[in-house]
């Protein structure tokens, strides 16, 4: 019997492919990984057989037809994924990058060290084939949650604009703000905080 193996990517898919290699005759492997951030989740194959949930990472669970069961969930060897999902592993993006940049109080001129990190930040973006930019301002709680939105966004356009003064596109630059509404370190309200004082770029 030709077994058909396949990663999990969605729900979708899997119901998609269960429902393929049914009308083929054929066995099907469904293997669950590890996210870009290490961590795992966990889903559940269902057919008309019935239902497994897989929630380890490795665990991969075999469906031999639509109307039998998902099999008891096994752990694949890492080998044996590289062999058999080694062309689709290749073929998955790069995980996101994250860079923190920081600011001097109440202003959006970047530290000396953060600045040095630029210099990080660029070959990064050009290795990589498809690119999207994110830079995100943020703020600690001194002064108005107004004024924080407005100084976190001139934060982010300082750390777009010296990139794009590096040659980077404009048009794969997605600048926001936070304003203190996504403290690195919780404070109360009025209280200076140099780690909430950044700019976060992430590149996909």
């Amino acid at each position: 019997m030709n077994i058909a193996r396949t990663l999990f990517i969605s729900v979708f898919l899997i119901s998609f492919l269960v429902s393929c290699a049914a009308k083929n005759n054929r066995s099907m492997v469904v293997v669950l990984l590890p996210g870009s951030d290490g961590k795992t989740g966990q889903i559940v194959v269902s057919n008309k057989g019935g239902s497994r949930l897989i929630s380890k990472p490795e665990q991969a669970i075999e469906i031999r037809s639509a109307n039998v069961a998902p099999s008891e969930p096994f752990t694949m060897k890492i080998e044996e994924i590289r062999d058999d999902f080694g062309e689709a592993l290749s073929a998955l993006p790069s995980p996101p990058i994250h860079f923190i940049l920081y600011f001097h109080t109440g202003t959006s001129i970047i530290t000396e060290e953060s600045r040095k990190l630029l210099a990080k930040i660029l070959p990064e973006i050009a290795s990589r084939k498809t690119m999207e930019v994110s830079v995100v301002g943020h703020t600690d709680t001194e002064g108005t949650r107004k004024m924080n939105q407005n100084l976190g966004m001139e934060r982010a356009m300082e750390i777009k604009n010296l990139l794009v003064s590096q040659g980077i596109d404009p048009r794969i630059i997605e600048e926001t703000s936070h304003g203190e509404g996504n403290l690195l370190v919780k404070t109360p309200d009025g209280v200076p905080e140099p780690r909430n004082r950044r700019v976060e770029v992430i590149l996909r």
